[in-house]
């Protein structure tokens, strides 16, 4: 939305989250996660301290110190701050030994730990206390919690639901990009490095997803600012 915005301003903005869904490894996710933010405590706080140069027990020290003010940043909150050591804890782990573990690892399963562990740790960001963070990963993890009559799956799964969950799982991978990259070198010198054809039908399905954009914004009272309890 920001680099879309500032393009309409005339302001060019890099990227900041790189498919981070695709990483292999907590570090790597870290590379590819909220980029600028990640790169401001590498150079201004990580490397100054000396980063991995003053041997391993440093280097973990560092990891350690700098991840719990990455989620002091995002709130004055034992959650945030919680979910900082809670990352920087894989990231020690991963450069004690892990790391070279999952390296012999099949793919498959590297992505599925990815994605357990961010997503454990998404719970710790959202929870308004640590004893729901608490109480919901036991929930996630303990057969039993919930009645399946009352909270049926047709509840959730509804045509909307389906919708962005698919667009999520679209959007969340490269292919899209690869995709525009192999279309712009099957017609090099065309307008935009793309056929018109190709133009056109992506202008089309550009203004097809602004306007029903519009739409749910139009329709919905209330929609605050998403960083406004940061």
């Amino acid at each position: 939305m920001a680099i879309g915005l500032g393009r309409m301003f005339g302001f060019r903005f890099l990227e900041n989250f790189e498919h981070p869904y695709v990483s292999r490894s907590i570090t790597e996710f870290w590379r590819r996660w909220h980029i600028s933010l990640s790169s401001w405590f590498r150079d201004y706080l990580y490397i100054p301290l000396g980063g991995n140069r003053r041997g391993r027990a440093r280097t973990y020290f560092n990891l350690v110190v700098v991840f719990a003010l990455c989620g002091l940043w995002h709130g004055a909150s034992w959650t945030f701050l919680v979910w900082g050591l809670y990352h920087g804890a894989f990231l020690v782990l991963e450069r004690a030994g892990l790391g070279a573990g999952l390296e012999r690892t099949p793919r498959p399963l590297r992505h599925v730990y990815v994605l357990l562990v961010v997503m454990v740790g998404w719970v710790l960001f959202r929870a308004a206390t640590l004893d729901d963070a608490l109480g919901y990963v036991g929930a996630l993890f303990t057969p039993g919690h919930g009645d399946a009559r009352l909270y049926t799956f047709g509840m959730y799964a509804q045509r909307l639901q389906w919708t962005v969950l698919v667009a999520g799982a679209i959007g969340a991978t490269p292919w899209v990009r690869e995709l525009g990259r192999r279309l712009r070198m099957s017609a090099p010198h065309s307008n935009h490095g793309m056929s018109p054809r190709w133009r056109v039908a992506a202008d089309v399905a550009l203004g097809c997803v602004l306007l029903v954009a519009v739409c749910e914004l139009a329709a919905g009272s209330y929609n605050p600012f998403i960083y406004f309890r940061f």
